[in-house]
């Protein structure tokens, strides 16, 4: 979330000011005794709502415009010291933002794997229990003096196309898959709950929403809102890119994690992107912002993404003026302006008669709401509810063990020729780690990463298994632009008994800003490791680095490529977690959470934005659930050391869908006339009664065994195969996921819940989710379950 514009010398002397007050071992704060503790605002008894209203009607309207800033001015006649809303917390705490610093008595945190690389586990308690550590972190930060309270993150975008420098970021291509991540993760970030870290920490105070939420260990931010995927491409940057969207695809597809993200999640925060959507800026789509208030029941703020209000007018040439695009902003439901746009502009467009203080008023009500629920207002936090958290509760083994975990169950071992893997230790006296991420720390984190607590290298763990291990770059840098360095590596590869070669990305291919317009690997890469491959004694083991594909259809296909393991960016503990996957000390179990395209697809423009594939124009469509082209691997692709057998235990074959579902009478005359115009071919869902989609429900259990002879866990997913009675419809959609551990020779029995409202439904083409009525496919691995969703 870099700044996208050049800030003035006032803003920026603004910026460096307030932060300078916020960075402070021995924090100010609200309500402080005995001159500021008595306003209605620090009285703990009463509701948020009424501290926020009394807490605004005593701001002057010069007061009320400072606080419009990410950056929020003091207001010392209230002995209100600053605040900082803008605190990074992607996988782990990150100083990309001026609410965290490391210039203090913490000087680290947990770095967790990349985003991309903790949802290809498929494992939901995973995701919470990050989410829930990394808020332990940051409200430990928050008493050194060194973080704020409110994060921005995680980010929820869909990974629509693989050339995104951000694709990282994200749990995936798949909606539900991103859906449920952001809902964990926003769970596990912000809720109370007494955990083993936390019960010495907690208060006898109460956690009950008084009608605004209730009370917030951290507040998280969901982004970006919506339709965001593009950063660089072409003639295009994030800053005046119109996504032009489809209704059908914005219900089924950009929209979704949003809204689970929102209603399911509780998330306290939404930031609006830089993009158009369909031809008026998102911080400006007032539609979209209140359906999350009004429809969703969104209970939080409101952020542009930084400097996004003046990309309205600046960039996009919106509107005519500065002091419009602040109105148009606020208006739409924009409560806070990461940059100081608004406060350099607000008033101007006050006296002009395009925005009302009342306005002004209803956005700091949003503010300061969340920041009640914060606890901000509550007295000296060194006495309040979190007030033992600290520098032991950051970097801690658990912790760390948590992102090895991650690490391990996010790896994804895409080929493995003759069982090359796992390598027996015994029969390793020499090992050759080449390529220029093999001894890098820099390469471990991807895009905000903060400063680890501990910096392996993949080299340096694999010398804890294998003390005769040598390492060449092969190349100066990822970029590879020259064969120098190919001679060194060819030679230590031709003495050792293993090899492994580091190839892939790392941020100066792909990052926030910065798209790539290749899938291939970058520069001579691809000879390095053929090279490599012609020179070694035995099939070489390939480790891809990157949160974008790559076409690698070269290696695949090689036989003299054994093994190709995917680890994106695996965090700090990256290298010990692949070390231990190279030997067997761990069985991988990782999935791919995107489709692997291949370098043909970098024709298809990336400012394309449908989703659906169209045959009379050349289009492929996107992702798996609508790509109609070539793949190098497909979305959930992933092996194991072992073989897992599925069996289908139950599972209906008839869903009788009974007239009384109807709402109304003019439901029942819409079905009519559509049967009258031949079969009925499917329900619309807002035709259907109250609580119908609840009694719709349905189980499908099924067994899974290992048939091997090692343990593992294994990704269960369940894919649905839609009747096409209506355009638009998917390839196949995954309605169900799980991950559950199987001990060799041994059976374990698991159950997915079908809602037919959710999983077995599909937009139309004017955006209303409708069940297609027919014979419905549900696939499991090999397996095939017929359902006929009769009426």
């Amino acid at each position: 979330m870099n700044l996208a514009l050049t800030l003035t010398l006032t803003s920026l002397l603004f910026f460096t000011s307030a932060i300078a007050e916020t960075f402070d071992s021995n924090p100010k704060f609200p309500c402080q005794p005995p001159h500021h503790s008595s306003y209605p605002f620090c009285n703990i008894s009463l509701s948020t709502t009424k501290r926020a209203l009394s807490l605004v009607s005593l701001l002057t309207l010069p007061e009320k415009i400072t606080q419009l800033s990410n950056t929020a001015a003091s207001v010392p006649r209230l002995g209100i010291p600053p605040y900082e809303w803008w605190s990074e917390s992607l996988h782990g705490l990150a100083d990309n933002g001026p609410g965290v610093s490391f210039n203090g008595s913490i000087s680290s945190a947990t770095s967790f794997p990349q985003v991309i690389v903790s949802a290809a586990s498929f494992n939901r308690t995973l995701w919470r229990e990050i989410g829930s550590a990394v808020a332990v972190e940051g409200r430990a930060m928050y008493n050194g003096g060194q973080a704020g309270l409110t994060y921005w993150a995680p980010n929820i975008n869909v990974f629509r196309d693989p050339r995104w420098g951000r694709g990282q970021e994200t749990p995936g291509e798949d909606p539900k898959v991103v859906s449920e991540y952001g809902v964990e993760f926003v769970r596990g970030f912000q809720e109370i709950k007494k955990t083993n870290v936390l019960k010495s920490s907690l208060g006898n105070g109460d956690d009950d929403d008084d009608g605004d939420g209730g009370k917030l260990l951290l507040s998280a931010c969901c982004k970006h809102f919506t339709a965001y995927d593009l950063e660089k491409w072409g003639n295009f940057t994030r800053y005046d890119f119109n996504a032009v969207v489809t209704e059908q695809d914005m219900e089924d597809t950009y929209q979704p994690p949003f809204q689970s993200c929102i209603e399911d999640g509780k998330a306290s925060c939404l930031m609006c992107s830089y993009n158009a959507v369909n031809g008026v800026p998102a911080c400006a789509r007032q539609d979209l912002l209140q359906k999350a208030r009004v429809d969703w029941g969104f209970k939080g703020y409101i952020t542009s993404d930084c400097d996004a209000v003046a990309t309205i007018f600046d960039y996009q040439g919106y509107t005519n003026s500065a002091e419009e695009a602040v109105a148009d902003a606020i208006k739409a439901g924009v409560d806070i302006n990461c940059g100081t746009y608004m406060v350099r502009h607000t008033q101007s467009a006050i006296d002009k008669g395009k925005v009302s203080e009342e306005q002004i008023d209803r956005a700091l009500l949003n503010l300061f709401a969340v920041q009640l629920r914060l606890g901000l207002f509550d007295g000296n936090p060194k006495q309040g509810r979190y007030a033992k958290l600290g520098s032991n509760d950051i970097c801690s083994s658990s912790h760390r063990e948590l992102a090895l975990e991650a690490a391990r169950q996010g790896i994804v071992l895409l080929k493995n020729d003759h069982k090359l893997l796992p390598l027996k230790k015994s029969n390793v006296s020499s090992l050759a780690i080449i390529g220029p991420m093999a001894n890098n720390i820099s390469s471990m984190g991807g895009t905000y990463t903060g400063k680890p607590c501990q910096r392996k290298t993949l080299f340096s763990e694999l010398l804890e298994y294998v003390k005769k291990t040598s390492y060449a770059s092969g190349c100066s840098d990822v970029a590879c632009d020259s064969p120098a360095g190919f001679k060194e590596a060819v030679a230590i590869a031709k003495g050792a008994d293993f090899v492994i070669v580091v190839a892939g990305l790392d941020l100066t291919q792909e990052t926030e800003d910065k798209d790539r317009v290749s899938l291939s690997l970058p520069g001579k890469q691809r000879d390095l490791v053929t090279s490599i491959a012609a020179a070694s004694k035995k099939p070489v083991i390939l480790v891809l680095t990157g949160g974008g594909p790559v076409d690698v259809t070269f290696a695949k296909t090689d036989p003299r490529i054994g093994s190709i393991v995917w680890i994106g960016y695996p965090g700090e503990t990256g290298g010990q977690a692949l070390a231990e996957i190279l030997f067997g000390d761990f069985n991988p179990g990782g999935r791919l959470p995107m489709t692997w395209y291949p370098q043909s697809f970098s024709e298809v423009a990336m400012s394309d934005m449908h989703m659906r594939a169209d045959s009379s124009r050349g289009y492929p469509g996107r992702t798996y659930r609508f790509y109609t082209g070539d793949q190098v691997y497909k979305f959930g692709t992933g092996l194991s050391y072992t073989e897992f057998d599925y069996k289908i235990l139950s599972a209906p074959t008839r869903l009788g869908l009974s007239e009384v579902i109807l709402q109304d009478s003019s439901s029942h005359k819409k079905l009519l006339l559509q049967k009258g115009e031949g079969e009925l071919r499917y329900f619309q869902l807002d035709d259907l009664a109250v609580n119908s989609c609840e009694s719709l429900r349905f189980n499908v259990r099924f067994s899974v065994r290992n048939t091997g002879e090692m343990d593992g866990s294994h990704v269960l997913m369940l894919y649905s195969r839609m009747p096409r009675v209506l355009s638009g419809v998917p390839e196949r959609q995954l309605i169900g996921f799980e991950r559950v551990h199987v001990r060799s020779s041994e059976m374990v029995e698991a159950e997915f819940v079908i809602d037919p409202c959710k999983h077995l439904s599909v937009a139309n083409d004017v955006g209303k989710r409708v069940i297609p009525l027919g014979v419905h496919d549900l696939v499991l691995g090999d397996l095939k379950h017929s359902l006929s969703l009769e009426f």
